[in-house]
């Protein structure tokens, strides 16, 4: 299957998961919106937020920041555009893929942010999106990338291994991409930090453009 043709597999998946998104992601979204403060407030400047969602960031974003939120699938953008009265800043949403970004310019972005986005792609999309990256920065531009996978501790793997056949399913989503070494792979951005938000299964990936 070619990089376009798997996009228009996770459209369709997100066509039919987007009406029950938020109800099926409840029980994590009690987890996630205790980091979202500490991960969204500090940004400044003009950010592009990747896979935007259903908009979950959007009232995170401190006043003075220029937002341009792009995500792949229209109905998951009709649920963020709810939440847009929500955000204190200035956004602009886009339906847009990551992975070719073709009405957004080079060299123009303070801040990548993305959570939970690139472990949805396959790793041969997923390096195409970290491409894209590269290029929208700013020179010294930095990014910031929330994933997960697979814990190194047996007690916990198991227990995703419990939910994997399920998350793969509705989100498209694995806890066995290679973000990081993708990013690693990349000739002009460069990880500047790992952290673990809760044991070592979330992993905040954060970087700049060199």
């Amino acid at each position: 299957m070619k990089p376009h043709e798997k996009n228009l597999f996770l459209q369709k998946k997100y066509n039919l998961t987007a009406a029950f998104y938020d109800f099926l992601d409840y029980p994590w979204e009690r987890q996630y919106r205790k980091w979202r403060p500490a991960l969204i407030g500090d940004l400044r400047g003009k950010i592009l937020e990747a896979g935007v969602g259903t908009g979950r960031n959007l009232p995170f974003y401190h006043q003075d920041v220029e937002l341009v939120a792009i995500e792949l699938n229209r109905k998951m953008l009709e649920r963020a555009r709810k939440r847009q009265a929500q955000a204190r800043c200035k956004i602009t949403l886009i339906n847009e893929d990551a992975t070719i970004m073709s009405s957004i310019g080079s060299n123009q972005f303070d801040w990548v942010l993305s959570t939970f986005m690139c472990c949805v792609m396959p790793d041969d999309i997923q390096a195409l999106a970290i491409e894209q990256f590269g290029r929208i920065l700013k020179p010294g531009g930095r990014f910031r990338l929330l994933e997960i996978i697979y814990s190194q501790d047996r007690r916990i793997r198991k227990k995703q291994e419990l939910f994997a056949r399920f998350v793969e399913k509705i989100y498209g989503a694995r806890f066995d991409r290679h973000t990081r070494h993708h990013i690693e792979q990349s000739s002009n951005l460069r990880i500047t930090g790992t952290t673990f938000l809760k044991e070592d299964t979330y992993l905040l990936i954060e970087g700049v453009r060199i």
